[in-house]
């Protein structure tokens, strides 16, 4: 499906929002992905309120295809008004660094506000790559963005009634992966970069990821183990020590959601010390948000793996995909951290009348009592501690075991999500 740009700047008439909707409708009834190329300058003026109604009704032909087949798009020009809103209906979309998008253009902006923006510092490809999360990847063509469309395709299945392609590797299921766990620095405090370890687990060190540049304290991304297509969350300690804030939560809560429609397997590598505290964040609704991924874990009904690396306290724990959540296999590594909080804030809790000169032999007495994985073990909230370097075999082995996976789902309208 692709709107054209050159024909009234892309103006949307109401003939246009019928051509979008029967895009849609016939992509919903012969079960394939709907990819769309997007530039329009808003709704057709000259026709009033018609204009108004075609993409109204794609938008909602739209909605009834989310969940059903995956819904792309291109933005390769300007999206304005009624069509941007449009963006936001698809699962994905990729962005050429020429494109533009937003709701209320400049002189909008200027005339209410008082701000003078150009187009691009308003809306531009760089701003929905790092500041909004629309745009999944950023690149310089159009033929790019359609190559990066299709290699997201690959790992897709056509529609919700189909499990996701097997992916071609001659990459053995069960290699073993020391460099993983050398990757974990020796300070308990120290940064990495998670892909490192991502890299070393996936089919071929092949991770597609999405929405790079937005909530860089998690990553996002599609690959295989052992050629099964798989989700992949994980923590980013190199950014805000890979705390969890509102950008995070809600990419998490969308990317979960969005593998949980198409079935596609996740797995969740945690190493957090839990959310991100401050005022701002939470007058803005971090209770909401936070409980976003909470929500998008705990109704996924898709095989579901979690792996402890290092920290996961308190929390953030319970919403990277805690057994609590119910995922079906916790995983360890011997560094796992599985707690409250850390040593530090737990001693000045429990000892705060204490000598301060104690508290360092009380942090160190608390992190071997109970900053080990092996207490979460004793305790039924993870299955297996592993070594580092089993855990691509243990991943395919658990992904094989589940692929009959198959949940009873209670009769309802629909949920009330934490929007």
């Amino acid at each position: 499906m692709e709107v054209d740009p050159t024909r009234k700047r892309g103006a949307l008439s109401t003939e246009d929002g019928d051509a979008i909707t029967a895009a849609v409708d016939t992509a919903c009834a012969e079960r394939i992905p709907l990819v769309a190329s997007l530039a329009s300058s808003g709704a057709d003026v000259r026709e009033g309120v018609e204009a108004l109604h075609g993409w109204g009704r794609a938008a909602r032909a739209l909605t009834r295809a989310s969940g059903v087949v995956p819904l792309l798009a291109m933005v390769n020009g300007p999206a304005v008004s009624g069509p941007a809103l449009l963006l936001g209906l698809a699962d994905h979309v990729v962005f050429t660094r020429q494109a533009q998008a937003f709701v209320s253009g400049p002189r909008m902006v200027r005339q209410f506000t008082g701000q003078v923006l150009s187009a691009d510092e308003l809306g531009g490809a760089a701003i929905h790559a790092r500041a909004t999360g629309v745009a999944v990847a950023v690149v310089d063509t159009a033929d790019e963005a359609m190559q990066f469309l299709a290699d997201l395709l690959a790992f897709l299945p056509d529609s919700v009634d189909h499990d996701p392609p097997m992916q071609p590797s001659t990459d053995p299921a069960d290699r073993l992966t020391p460099e993983a766990g050398a990757v974990l620095p020796s300070a308990p405090t120290g940064s990495y970069d998670v892909r490192h370890i991502i890299t070393a687990l996936v089919d071929d060190g092949h991770l597609l990821e999405l929405r790079a540049r937005w909530a860089g304290n998690l990553i996002t991304g599609l690959a295989s183990i052992g050629g099964r297509t798989v989700g992949l969350v994980a923590n980013q300690p190199m950014t805000i020590a890979g705390t969890l804030d509102i950008p995070s939560s809600q990419k998490g809560a969308r990317f979960v959601a969005f593998c949980d429609a198409f079935n596609i397997p996740l797995v969740t590598l945690v190493d957090t010390p839990g959310f991100y505290p401050g005022k701002d964040l939470e007058w803005r609704g971090m209770i909401r948000h936070g409980a976003q991924l909470a929500f998008a874990y705990a109704r996924a009904t898709v095989p579901r793996v979690c792996v402890t690396l290092r920290k996961s306290y308190g929390g953030a724990f319970i919403v990277m995909d805690s057994k609590t959540m119910g995922n079906d296999l916790a995983l360890a590594w011997p560094s796992g951290e599985v707690a409250v909080m850390g040593a530090k804030g737990a001693v000045q809790i429990l000892h705060r009348r204490a000598d301060p000169e104690s508290w360092p032999a009380l942090e160190a007495a608390y992190e071997e009592r109970l900053l080990n994985p092996y207490v979460a073990a004793e305790r039924g909230l993870v299955d297996i501690v592993i070594d580092p370097a089993h855990t691509r075999r243990e991943l395919a082995a658990a992904l094989d075991m589940l692929s009959t996976k198959r949940e009873h789902l209670v009769r309802r309208s629909h949920d009330n999500s934490p929007l």
